[in-house]
């Protein structure tokens, strides 16, 4: 079992930036393929982001690359999203999500999930 517990949403104006932090609880944490997902009102739950195992590679929804970045710390047991150039429609529910492998796209191959946080991006 995994606890997912996610941090640092908030309010910020367009064009600036958030990192979201996402730290697990458990002794495997590096054993999970961790994603970032995020559903804004009215809306279906969509990817964002994906960082492998080793935390060498990383894949982005089109939305956000070059914007956004993911980056893992095992040692740490956490998971963060570096979120810059914010835009309105970056406004959202964020959720971290583990993911034993191998498929990662799809909310359904993630395992475990966090409760979420508010990112709020006003123009």
């Amino acid at each position: 079992q995994v606890q997912l517990v996610e941090s640092g949403g908030g309010s910020v104006q367009a064009g600036g930036s958030l990192r979201l932090s996402c730290t697990a609880s458990g002794r495997t944490f590096s054993s999970y393929i961790m994603g970032w997902f995020r559903q804004a009102p009215g809306k279906e739950r969509e990817f964002v982001a994906s960082v492998q195992r080793s935390g060498i590679s990383t894949y982005y929804a089109d939305s956000v690359k070059g914007r956004f970045t993911i980056s893992r710390d095992n040692a740490k047991n956490t998971v963060y999203l570096q979120m810059n150039s914010l835009k309105p429609e970056d406004t959202a529910v964020y959720y971290c999500a583990a993911n034993r492998g191998p498929a990662f796209k799809l909310d359904i191959h993630y395992d475990y999930w966090g409760q979420g946080t508010q990112v709020t991006v006003s123009s």
